[in-house]
């Protein structure tokens, strides 16, 4: 693995990859859980009905207890579309659990020559934060192969964001909302992951940028505590901005929590001045909208609507 100090003489601006153009190569790898080759033919059919070449990864079918493959096999699969350059997106499979195993087993150093668009949600956020905490190469949070079959806005907003098509959403607003306009660099993911990443070299900087967070199948005590923790870490002061996804799913125990996922949130942030936006359209949702990592966006929260335009 390259040092981590030599990563951070690339961190001189933010790095956009090419977007993608007919006739280019993507790649398709796993970080985290199995996956079979039926689940990922829709996606290989419509990658290709694009105009792309789909590069599978090497061990991409391969098992190992809930994983697909070794640590060993996984990273070895993320690395070599790491380094080939003709390699111009790299999506994961699936998430689950296990990208955060591999992080630290990687070399970066040929990304950082010839960047490419990192793609996926959930347990991929480990991959998203490292990759903007220590490079600063922007990526994208969005469906990933396993749900191509089923989330037909979400695969035509990344075909729309691969390509370089402009990225923006305007959404109903929800009770919960803060008003206000920001504008900051955007960062974030699945809370659970941010969470586990805190005091280790993936977690992010947060004063002064946009924050997304979502998650699924979590106890809701247990998304209090996370909350707890961004808090305490000074992870939620300083923001330019909050953005909430989809909270989905949650669990309660037979003595109730007391509050739904968005006031434990909205608790949490109470005492900070700045807009914070609820039930935004990416995450464990229907409509898994992408949101480009480490671009420069602007929100608008207002009574009416709710935009959030990348603007860079």
């Amino acid at each position: 693995m390259l040092p981590l100090q030599r990563y951070k003489k690339s961190k001189i601006k933010l790095i956009t990859p090419s977007f993608l153009k007919e006739g280019d190569s993507i790649g398709i790898i796993s970080t985290a859980r199995r996956i079979s080759e039926k689940e990922i033919n829709p996606c290989e059919y419509i990658l290709e009905s694009w105009g792309l070449r789909v590069i599978k990864g090497m061990h991409l079918f391969q098992a190992d207890n809930q994983f697909s493959g070794t640590d060993a096999q996984r990273a070895k699969d993320l690395q070599n579309m790491l380094d080939d350059p003709n390699i111009k997106a790299i999506l994961c499979a699936r998430g689950g659990y296990g990208t955060i195993k591999i992080v630290d087993n990687l070399d970066f150093s040929n990304f950082i020559e010839n960047p490419k668009w990192l793609i996926g949600y959930s347990d991929v956020t480990a991959l998203h934060s490292h990759i903007h905490t220590n490079i600063n190469v922007k990526s994208i949070h969005g469906i990933m192969a396993i749900n191509f079959a089923k989330d037909n806005k979400g695969v035509e907003g990344l075909r729309k964001a691969l390509f370089g098509e402009p990225i923006g959403y305007q959404i109903p607003p929800s009770k919960f909302n803060r008003g206000g306009s920001c504008q900051g660099v955007f960062v974030g993911g699945n809370l659970s992951l941010l969470y586990s990443m805190t005091g280790t070299n993936s977690n992010i900087q947060t004063d002064g940028k946009i924050l997304f967070i979502e998650d699924v199948d979590e106890y809701l005590y247990h998304i209090d505590r996370m909350m707890m923790n961004l808090k305490r870490a000074g992870m939620l002061r300083n923001l330019a901005g909050l953005i909430v996804g989809g909270m989905t799913e949650m669990n309660d125990n037979n003595i109730h929590f007391g509050k739904n996922a968005c006031e434990i949130i909205f608790e949490a942030v109470e005492g900070f001045n700045y807009p914070v936006c609820f039930d935004f359209p990416a995450g464990h949702v229907e409509a898994n909208m992408p949101l480009i990592i480490g671009s420069e966006a602007k929100v608008m929260v207002e009574n009416k609507k709710v935009q959030l335009q990348f603007i860079s």
